[in-house]
């Protein structure tokens, strides 16, 4: 009991000196600790604790955009995990389902999931039961790869290390590293943690045909020099 408090006394120092934590993890038992968001003018929340797991969805032709983020841009070098859902988005839907950091729209780094244009899809092989995954930085530089993926559950992690000052950034899926860049940028710059589903029009060829959804079990993130 007593060390379980001196870790909380811990977690919320950091957050006062508005540094990053040693670790934190969020089991979406609630939403403590989580900030809704959206860009869009619907005024429903559609972002939920759901038996333990964090739900967001999106109505079929609208253009939701539903977010939810942690109340302190205090995350810098470490390991970002989240372990999501990625449902059956119907084939050409404009629907991304997101694991993302962001600080502003030059300092964003992204896991975006959706079906994906035909175009992208047949680059990257994409079978007919595949979603792309597009692993994205916004600026500083720009970059951004796609694979397919299938639906169901996935592990999604960012690794952020500091190479001589700069953020050096790993994608990985399930394990394995899919992506590396290096950032023109560093630890000066801290983030907001976020999980999203949105439709976003470069994700498909159309506006969503359905209801669309994701799922995410946990959040987690581990500091590291």
């Amino acid at each position: 009991m007593k060390r379980t408090v001196c870790l909380l006394l811990i977690f919320v120092s950091f957050i006062a000196m508005g540094q990053s934590p040693r670790k934190a993890k969020w089991n979406f038992n609630d939403l403590d600790g989580w900030v809704y968001c959206h860009q869009d003018d619907n005024p429903e929340k559609q972002c939920a604790a759901e038996k333990g797991k964090l739900r967001i969805f999106t109505r079929k032709g609208s253009a939701d955009r539903k977010k939810m983020r942690t109340e302190d841009r205090i995350y810098t070098t470490g390991r970002y995990k989240w372990r999501a859902y990625i449902s059956d988005i119907a084939e050409g839907d404009q629907t991304s389902i997101g694991c993302w950091l962001y600080c502003d729209d030059k300092h964003e780094i992204d896991f975006e999931v959706g079906p994906g244009k035909t175009a992208a899809r047949a680059a990257a092989g994409a079978g007919p039961e595949d979603m792309i995954v597009y692993m994205t930085t916004q600026g500083n530089p720009y970059n951004t790869k796609f694979i397919p993926i299938s639906t169901g559950w996935h592990i999604f992690e960012l690794d952020l290390t500091s190479v001589d000052g700069k953020y050096k950034v790993e994608w990985i899926i399930d394990g394995k590293v899919q992506s590396t860049v290096q950032q023109t940028f560093g630890p000066e710059v801290a983030f907001y943690i976020y999980c999203s589903v949105e439709n976003l029009k470069f994700l498909g060829e159309h506006p969503a045909s359905q209801d669309n959804y994701g799922l995410f079990d946990y959040v987690e993130y581990v500091y590291h020099e």
